[in-house]
């Protein structure tokens, strides 16, 4: 009887389901918003709803090759841009001394306005239920996924279930010789779903990451620092028209250093450290090492650089950006005590190392489905990639084909020429990862095409297309496409006397003007702006009124680099004739014996679709896929 009441109430309770999202955090939750605003019924699953969107880490979005991929989800109508920029407290444009394939936006955010406005988001979005409890299993039928068991024993079906369980699955937390389940500091870790996963075929590993402590600002000695501004220009990461701070209203952050000092001390606390004594097993992030991996792998530098972080507007919070750390809590403090301008600080908690498992993302179809179960995805720390904005566009591609799953719709599949999004799932799904994979303008071949400045140009269409992003985005992305076209064609037919020009040329240090001259003309000298040669040509001025900054800079860069852009785009043509050429399902590699043992395996393993996506593998070389093409007849 009490059987029957419990499935009669749960029934009531829970309808069937498009798509389950396990797990709120950033993958969780642009998973949940894209389904939702595409038209699925959502269920959103956490274990604590006081911790939606919470900033685990560091409190700031964007960075080196970061802030393209927040922009590419805003461009395609995700919402973290939007977030990160109604919490921003402050911004800079990175790399902008370099060319702008390598610049990068990134905010500094206010850590609990950042998660408050993510669930106000969530909250008013149609479609989307909320439920808390632990998930401790999937349902399975016949190779389908058909829904979750939660921790309380209810089962919940759907169509459609998106895995995006961050740090939680069976996590461990380190602090010197200390150890305890968790999945962050002060939650529990979640267990279950790894051995069943494992059960049913997959395979899994284990990684670790870090924090540094968490410091009161009052106990710190600011004037013994170097303060970095924001910018004085702020332009954000969302395309839509979204009230931003002033510059003027703008925190700013700190830089201090390490000494050889402070390194001595460290390495008192190296026989306690779980990672020199062997107890954490998982390998950790190469490009965001924790400090006593500094000190160890870079024993030649005298300093180390730390970035003094403010976790928002109305907390004393600090964050050292810098020192992430899992060495004894009596060493954190002496070490970090010798820190100019931390010599009286207090701690509100000690770093701490985590230990976690996640499945080698060779599992994985580029929708992020699983090859193994059927309209299964995994998104975010599960596939063995770290940082907020790589989980978050993992759970937006998710959430979008779990949608278009679930709706019997074809696929969403970003190529890498298209967005840093797709350079990113064919990397995790082609070449796997055995440490924490992060993002940089490196990873990106075709990096000029793919700037921060152009996402909306690259991606709003396909977004509104599927049904994401709104009419308005796509009316604002047609508007700017309009207006870079007009400020094109004014450079390009405004002509430049001399005596208007040369005096500017000189003070520019720049080859002055025998003759009339096209405004396009000058604008390609490398030592000019469109911004400065409008205050030196009044006419241009004139005829460029009312132009809004970022159709101006859109105008001018496509100017200034189309010789680039041109070359990428053959680039790209000649690697989609690759792309095009399916591999058969039924194609066998173990009868082509001219190929090597590591091609074959790596071939059967991950079943590539195509020769382009063959080509990419590691361990498949150019005189393997040669081999290939020939037997495929070509």
């Amino acid at each position: 009887m009490v059987n029957g009441l419990s499935s009669y109430l749960c029934a009531l309770m829970f309808r069937e389901y498009d798509v389950i999202v396990v797990g709120a955090g950033h993958a969780g939750c642009e998973a949940a918003a894209a389904a939702a605003n595409m038209g699925s019924k959502v269920l959103l699953i956490t274990m604590n709803m006081q911790t939606i969107a919470q900033m685990s880490c560091n409190p700031a979005m964007g960075g080196i090759a970061k802030g393209q991929i927040v922009r590419e989800i805003d461009a395609l109508g995700g919402y973290s841009g939007i977030v990160s920029d109604k919490s921003m407290i402050q911004f800079r444009m990175l790399n902008k001394s370099k060319g702008p394939g390598m610049w990068s936006p990134r905010t500094q955010n206010d850590r609990m306005l950042f998660a408050t406005t993510w669930r106000d988001m969530l909250e008013t979005t149609p479609n989307v239920d909320f439920w808390q409890d632990m998930v401790k299993g999937i349902i399975v039928s016949r190779g389908t996924v058909t829904g979750v068991v939660t921790g309380m024993g209810q089962e919940i079906y759907a169509k459609t279930v998106v895995l995006t369980n961050g740090t939680f699955l069976n996590g461990v937390i380190h602090i010197g010789e200390k150890q305890f389940g968790g999945g962050r500091m002060g939650e529990k870790g979640a267990t279950g779903i790894t051995e069943q996963l494992v059960e049913l075929g997959f395979e899994s590993d284990r990684l670790k990451t870090g924090t540094p402590p968490r410091i009161d600002g009052r106990s710190l000695d600011y004037n013994k620092m170097e303060i970095q501004e924001g910018d004085e220009e702020i332009v954000g990461f969302s395309y839509l028209p979204i009230e931003r701070i002033k510059p003027a209203q703008q925190r700013g952050c700190w830089i201090t250093y390490t000494s050889p000092e402070v390194h001595e001390l460290l390495k008192t606390g190296f026989e306690k450290s779980p990672m020199y004594q062997g107890r954490i097993k998982g390998s950790g992030p190469r490009y965001c090492p924790s400090i006593e991996d500094k000190v160890t792998r870079f024993a030649e530098r005298e300093r180390h650089q730390l970035f003094v972080e403010p976790e928002g507007w109305n907390t004393v919070e600090i964050y050292v950006n810098g020192f992430s750390t899992s060495l004894p809590e009596d060493v954190q403090y002496k070490a970090l005590s010798m820190v100019p301008g931390f010599e009286n600080c207090k701690f509100f908690r000690p770093g701490y190392a985590i230990e976690y498992d996640y499945f080698p993302p060779t599992q994985l179809q580029f929708t992020l489905e699983t090859k193994l179960i059927k309209n299964l995805f995994f998104a975010g720390q599960i596939n063995g990639t770290t940082g907020y904005e790589e989980a978050a566009c993992q759970g937006l591609m998710a959430g979008i084909n779990a949608h278009r799953n679930a709706h019997e719709l074809e696929p969403v599949i970003l190529k890498r020429s298209d967005a840093y999004i797709g350079v990113l799932i064919d990397d995790l799904i082609n070449k796997g990862t055995d440490e924490p994979y992060r993002m940089f303008t490196s990873r990106a071949e075709f990096r000029t095409l793919l700037r921060q400045d152009n996402a909306d140009l690259r991606l709003t269409a396909l977004g509104h297309e599927i049904g994401l992003a709104s009419d308005e985005r796509l009316a604002l992305m047609q508007n700017k496409k309009d207006k870079v076209e007009i400020i094109k064609t004014i450079l390009a037919e405004l002509p430049v006397e001399p005596t208007v020009i040369n005096t500017f040329l000189a003070e520019k240090g720049s080859t002055q003007l025998n003759e009339r001259t096209r405004a396009l003309k000058l604008l390609l000298r490398p030592e000019i702006g469109i911004k400065e040669l409008c205050n030196a040509v009044p006419e241009l001025s004139k005829a460029l009124d009312g132009m809004d900054v970022l159709a101006l800079e859109q105008a001018e860069i496509q100017a200034k680099y189309d010789v680039y852009i041109e070359k990428e785009k053959e680039l790209v043509k000649k690697m989609a004739t690759l792309e095009d050429l399916i591999i058969p399902d039924s194609f066998s590699y173990d009868k082509l014996s001219a190929l090597s043992t590591e091609a074959r395996q790596k071939l059967n393993k991950i079943k590539p679709r195509t020769l382009g996506q063959a080509s990419r593998i590691s361990g498949v070389n150019p005189s393997d896929v040669q081999i290939l093409m020939v037997y495929m007849g070509r």
